[in-house]
């Protein structure tokens, strides 16, 4: 590997930087698609546990660092991203009984904590420390559930990212670890029973009780008795069913009725009650149609939230034990805000609404006549606070909030704006930026999006963002088809064979950005990751000259194969898969990694993975990096590189200690200011 010595005085070392990226030797293998030859130059790059693997990718990481590390200014990035995410966070409390359980990271802890507070105006004790199971901070608590009253909470860890949780239970007076301990817990969902003997529960199959590749999928429902053995819990659930459904379970305010809500897929789920008084299995309360729905169970009664003929959602009311769709009476309209979701608290319904892409929070009666307002309330520049709302009077509090002491919010100036996309459809767009700002069209900006899932980006508090903001950056926030912004519509014009709407939403929004003379195409860069890293693999493949840099995150880039790693079965609803004839020409029409073109000069950029990262594979990353480091006419490797980042112990994203966070962005924003010119 030729080399030529640089001297950077910033860091008073003399170091070597490669002229050039390590070389993965293409071996094509050849693919056959429904009569479509492709061929794929670096299949061994999917084998993670292969040596010569293993190798490449120790060179890329060092041929990355050896381009980040000596960039100036990168000292002080990654001073001010220690002190921006030294903001704490904070989650709005569960209330069980009399206690309030919620998590809380403060200052440079790696994990939040899990504390209870034992009355309105008590005091906070910690019940779950996490940053305790290991020293660098690896270890993370995916997720809790108290107990009706609060006598115990089940919980789940996992270390390095990977998600796949381990059960605990603790009880809340004495902090005691029970022994009961269930493993495989991803993401699980809890229903205790109201008298704490046992609660129903959500897990995979262990290796070996199913066929091999099957363990990430076939979720069951089983039902655990406090201090019996797990091997002794019945399957209440899911024998039978396809193995990418998704259940989850709640019970009722009576504890007579078992709620299980079934997910297949982005754009259908059925509901299913269980009466825990007879001996019946779960019946199915909805009708098998291609719709959403979610519910509550208070008095006898069933609360349904729902798409059905309502792209922006309406709610019903039917009696718990009545199976019969005719039977559902409306009690909320569908209006002209989504409504993303309702419960019942202290007899009276609670509504979360989103319109133009912020959130407002109504209430109704249990007839569904509206009540009032709680809020309307969108924030990009201001730091977590938790309020109270009681019921009884109407009145609001602060229960808690997050300091910010390094940040001024009032010196920023947050902005909604349209846009035209390719075929008219109109499209908004947040725009942040220090007040004042000049639009002459050199500003250096990030804009980002997601597009897919039926996920909104709605106003939130970024921390990292602030670095880019103070040194004269612009942060954007497209709004894309594919998201739940304006409901099921909107999610379905940008899924399946509509998935090009979502690209060409997010190159609208780029030359509105440009157009506005906010920045031009050699000023701005675009960030995104898993289903957004996606979204990134398309820009930079069908649009490389409107971008300067690309930080393309945990993507899914050879959409051909995707579905064949982690649980990406689980998202074919959602894009299709290339064993079908039809879906595989709309996947081969834009999958990023069969559209690579070589001579052609593409954004520095940056792909960033985790080696144990349990949703989206590796492997895209390293593929994509390998083709386009071989095929790019970029020129030196020191103007526009193209990078690979794989993080060690870590995984999709949740549960990342702020010590790797810190690494993460300083990378990020180092690149970035060096790609755009941005000044420390």
């Amino acid at each position: 590997m030729g080399g030529r010595l640089l001297l950077f005085s910033v860091w008073s070392l003399l170091l070597v930087v490669p002229d050039s990226p390590p070389v993965a030797t293409p071996r094509p293998v050849a693919d056959y698609f429904h009569g479509t030859r492709v061929i794929d130059n670096y299949r061994w790059l999917e084998k993670a546990d292969s040596p010569e693997v293993q190798k490449w990718v120790a060179e890329e990481n060092d041929y990355t660092r050896a381009l980040l590390d000596p960039l100036p200014g990168r000292a002080a990035i990654q001073n001010r991203l220690t002190e921006l995410l030294s903001i704490g966070s904070v989650s709005a409390p569960v209330l069980a009984g009399r206690h309030y359980f919620y998590t809380r990271r403060e200052g440079l802890q790696n994990q939040p904590v899990l504390y209870v507070r034992d009355s309105l105006n008590g005091s906070d004790r910690v019940l779950v420390d996490a940053n305790s199971l290991a020293a660098d901070g690896t270890i993370a608590l995916d997720w809790f559930q108290p107990s009706e009253n609060g006598k115990y909470v089940a919980y789940g860890t996992s270390p390095s990212g990977s998600e796949m949780s381990t059960l605990h239970v603790i009880e809340t007076k004495t902090g005691e670890i029970l022994p009961d301990t269930i493993e495989r817990t991803r993401a699980a969902s809890i229903a205790w029973l109201h008298d704490n003997s046992g609660f129903y529960y959500t897990r995979y199959p262990k290796k070996g009780d199913v066929p091999a590749g099957q363990e990430m999928y076939n979720r069951h429902v089983y039902f655990h008795l406090l201090g019996s053995p797990v091997e002794t819990d019945n399957a209440i659930f899911g024998e039978g069913r396809g193995p990418e459904d998704w259940p989850g379970v709640s019970l009722s305010n009576d504890g007579r009725w078992l709620l299980i809500n079934v997910s297949e897929g982005w754009t259908k789920s059925e509901l299913f009650l269980m009466d825990l008084k007879s001996d019946k299995a779960p019946i199915r309360l909805t009708t098998g149609k291609n719709f959403l729905y979610s519910d509550d169970i208070y008095d006898g009664k069933v609360y349904i939230t729902s798409n059905e003929d309502a792209p922006r959602y309406r709610m019903f009311v039917t009696d718990a034990g009545n199976f019969d769709r005719e039977a559902w009476k409306e009690i909320v309209p569908q209006s002209d805000a989504v409504l993303q979701g309702a419960a019942v608290f202290g007899g009276k319904l609670v509504a979360q609404y989103e319109q133009n892409a912020s959130s407002q929070v109504k209430t109704f009666d249990l007839d569904g006549k509206k009540l009032n307002d709680i809020y309307e309330f969108q924030s990009f520049t201001f730091a977590p606070s938790i309020y109270r709302y009681d019921l009884k009077n109407g009145s609001t509090s602060l229960w808690t909030k997050v300091d910010a002491p390094s940040i001024d919010a009032s010196a920023y100036d947050v902005q909604q704006e349209w846009f035209n996309s390719k075929d008219g459809t109109r499209v908004p767009m947040f725009v942040v930026h220090k007040k004042g700002l000049q639009k002459n069209g050199k500003n250096p900006t990030l804009l980002t999006g997601y597009g897919g899932f039926n996920v909104s980006l709605t106003p939130t508090f970024s921390r990292t963002a602030y670095l880019w903001m103070e040194h004269g950056g612009i942060y954007a926030v497209a709004n894309l088809r594919g998201g739940a912004e304006f409901g099921e519509d909107w999610h379905r014009a940008g899924m399946l064979d509509k998935k090009q709407n979502v690209f060409d939403d997010m190159i609208a929004a780029a030359q509105h950005l440009i157009s506005e003379k906010y920045t031009d195409k050699h000023h701005l860069a675009i960030q995104g990751g898993s289903n957004g890293g996606l979204l990134m693999g398309a820009m930079l493949t069908q649009r490389p000259d409107l971008f300067r840099a690309v930080v393309c995150q945990v993507p899914l880039l050879d959409m051909l194969h995707y579905q064949d790693f982690q649980i990406a079965k689980l998202w074919i609803p959602e894009y299709g898969t290339a064993e079908n004839p039809e879906q595989f020409k709309w996947l081969y029409a834009y999958s990023p990694y069969h559209h690579v073109k070589t001579g052609v000069e593409y954004p520095a950029i940056l792909f960033m993975t985790a080696d144990t990262d349990t949703r989206v594979d590796p492997m895209h990353a390293k593929k994509m990096t390998a083709l386009m480091q071989a095929a790019a006419g970029n020129g030196s490797s020191h103007t526009r590189p193209i990078l690979l980042r794989i993080e060690s112990k870590a995984g999709h994203g949740a549960g990342k200690p702020v010590t790797k966070q810190i690494e993460e962005f300083t990378d990020v924003y180092s690149f970035l200011f060096w790609q755009l010119g941005v000044k420390e």
